[in-house]
């Protein structure tokens, strides 16, 4: 946790570049060479989940002095509920989040440095490389600094990723201009004004406008809201004011990263026209090897490879504290003091980045399907997670028994929605099945009530006292969020010809 000393610069940073990774740099870029400014949307609307994780569920989450977010669910509900929450979480980083970290990062890191003929050797030999040293150093990382370390270098990771990720669409746009940037803009709107909406058709394959408020909006609220990798970071700060603070911060950066995580693929279109067209994932690197000066190549592999490193230290560290705090306590060692735990966590993130180490590369070999069925991965258990989490904030009636019932219904539905809808956008899938799993919440806690649950009591650890600006700024983001949309859409750039 930090030793719970975080303020809101390194927390802000160390949630920034556990969420941002290559892959999600390369990908959409790669969508946007294809679809335009639409795919912001996963970008941009997540400042909306970002304000409620600030004004509701931190406050909340603060209050109980939780360590984890299966704690809360503990509080709330019950041991074996926390469990399988538990469980999913350390599942799902482990079989897909962190081997598809480590594999995608070292597949972009070679294609954007070639690796392989530097060394003169095949490209998966290259990745497995790559993915090896970045497996050892995230290790390394945890054991000697642990979360404090990481989240204090990856503000600086955070600033150099701004400042080279900004520079690349800026050189694009200048280069389509001939050295002259508004020139280059001109240009785009000129050439591309379709690419600059970001309204999605309803039938899109990327984002169709009707789940922006929905399925989206869900998925947002569960990934910055309820997710451990996220919210722990939010959880080690000094006090609930640095916490606010930090992700205001966090809420700013993803309406603006849009910039350079989305944008830089439509100037790629406009640079290389239909040539990338079958394979839109090379739209970013090859802007990058076209439009940076050799000089400042260093300083991006330097920031790159933090990226990468940055995504996969920040899931084994949470990987190892739900182990740590949700199992080898409570279950296998109750006697054990705050040095045996940590010891244990150490041990785990070893064991754990290994198993991804080894296991990264076989993704190679793994279907085209299933690269995008571990993307929707997290579908699995989402949307339950969030509805009882609200549940547990809002309702007294709620029990552990609907809990659980919920879960595994979900985790029913989501699993046939893959076989008999799957022609069927997943963010639809989302949207119904978060709101069957509200009406199974609600249904089986009346069916077999258990009294009103009530707080005995509880530790708050540190300063629960709410930052004073959080409303304000809380008003400022969305409207942000919402001017933005306005500029993309057939009403701004996209309107011009």
């Amino acid at each position: 946790m930090g030793g719970r000393s975080l303020t809101a610069l390194p927390i802000a940073g160390s949630i920034i570049m556990t969420n941002l990774s290559t892959e999600q740099i390369v990908g959409q870029n790669g969508q946007s060479y294809h679809a335009g400014m639409e795919v912001m949307a996963w970008e941009v609307t997540a400042a909306i989940a970002i304000v409620a994780l600030a004004v509701v569920f931190l406050p909340k989450y603060f209050k109980y002095g939780i360590n984890t977010v299966s704690d809360f669910i503990e509080i709330r509900y019950d041991t074996v509920t926390k469990r399988i929450i538990s469980i999913l979480f350390i599942v799902t980083y482990m079989i897909s989040f962190l081997p598809v970290v480590l594999y995608s990062g070292s597949l972009v890191f070679n294609k954007i440095f070639h690796i392989d003929e530097l060394l003169g050797v095949r490209p998966i030999v290259a990745i497995i490389l790559v993915a090896l040293i970045i497996g050892v150093i995230g290790i390394l990382y945890l054991l000697i600094g642990g979360l404090s370390l990481s989240a204090n270098s990856d503000t600086v990771y955070g600033v150099g990723l701004l400042l080279c990720g900004l520079l690349v669409p800026i050189l694009g746009v200048m280069k389509l201009g001939e050295g002259n940037f508004i020139g280059g803009l001109d240009y785009i709107v000129d050439h591309t004004p379709w690419l600059l909406n970001s309204v999605g058709a309803i039938d899109s394959a990327i984002v169709p406008w009707p789940t922006l408020l929905t399925g989206m909006l869900f998925n947002n609220l569960y990934f910055w809201c309820t997710n451990q990798m996220i919210v722990q970071k939010a959880l080690s700060g000094k006090n609930l004011a640095e916490a606010q603070k930090g992700t205001f911060l966090v809420g700013i950066f993803k309406v603006f990263g849009a910039l350079f995580l989305v944008f830089p693929g439509i100037v790629a279109r406009n640079i290389f026209g239909d040539a990338l067209m079958n394979n839109p994932d090379n739209a970013y690197p090859y802007l990058v090897t076209e439009v940076l000066p050799q000089v400042l190549f260093g300083v991006f592999a330097a920031v790159i490879f933090g990226a990468i490193l940055s995504s996969f230290a920040g899931a084994l560290n949470a990987t190892a504290t739900l182990f740590s705090l949700d199992f080898y306590k409570p279950v296998i060692n109750k006697e054990a003091d705050d040095q045996q735990i940590a010891r244990a966590g150490k041990i785990v993130t070893i064991i754990v980045g290994v198993i991804s180490v080894i296991v990264a590369p076989f993704i190679s070999f793994a279907p085209a399907g299933l690269y995008q069925f571990v993307q929707e991965f997290n579908g699995l258990y989402n949307m339950p997670l969030l509805v009882i989490i609200l549940f547990a904030f809002y309702s007294k009636k709620a029990t552990a028994i609907a809990a659980k019932s919920t879960i595994a219904i979900h985790i029913v539905l989501y699993a046939l929605s893959k076989f008999f809808l799957k022609d069927i956008h997943f963010l639809y899938v989302l949207s119904i099945l978060f709101f069957l799993d509200v009406l199974i919440m609600l249904a089986i806690s009346k069916w077999k009530p258990d009294g009103n649950f009530v707080l005995a009591s509880f530790d708050t650890k540190v300063d629960i006292k709410p930052w004073r600006y959080t409303k304000v700024a809380s008003v400022i983001l969305v409207g942000i969020v919402v001017l933005t949309y306005i500029a993309f859409s057939p009403m701004g750039f996209a309107s011009l010809k």
